[in-house]
């Protein structure tokens, strides 16, 4: 089996999407509401050993000019600290414009705006988990 799992993070929320079985299509799982570093880590790792993950994809933002910002930098220090904690590979993925692409195809599909409020994180961590199952570039995060 080779279920992936992805992580779109951010300040608040924490979109979650999950690949099927056969690590062919990627659906929305969730939104959490993000408790801090450890109670987050913890819950991811409960979802997990819950849907019998293989790896963990999260998506790291960066800048339209290829710099890093300092969320970029926050997001660094939260994956290292989750990669050490799982037992299975984590690996980032360039995220930029998905939350933007997100939003769009809500808009395109009539969804309000109140609406796309919860939403837009788990439907981006879907694109992030596509992109990487098509192929997209990976980035391991080393175990320290």
């Amino acid at each position: 089996m080779k279920r992936w799992l992805a992580l779109d993070l951010g300040h608040v929320r924490i979109g979650v999407a999950l690949s099927d079985t056969l690590g062919m299509t990627a659906q929305p799982l969730t939104v959490l509401k993000s408790e801090g570093t450890q109670k987050d880590i913890i819950t991811i790792g409960g979802l997990v050993n819950e849907h019998e993950v293989s790896q963990v994809v999260v998506g790291l933002p960066i800048n339209m000019d290829g710099t890093e910002s300092n969320q970029t930098k926050k997001i660094r220090e939260f994956t290292s600290k989750l990669s050490n904690r799982l037992n299975v590979p984590v690996f980032f993925i360039d995220e930029r414009l998905t939350s933007r692409q997100a939003e769009r195809m809500m808009t395109d599909s009539g969804v309000t705006a109140k609406k796309q409020r919860g939403k837009v994180d788990q439907i981006a961590a879907a694109l992030l988990l596509q992109s990487a199952l098509k192929g997209a570039l990976l980035t391991e995060v080393p175990k320290t």
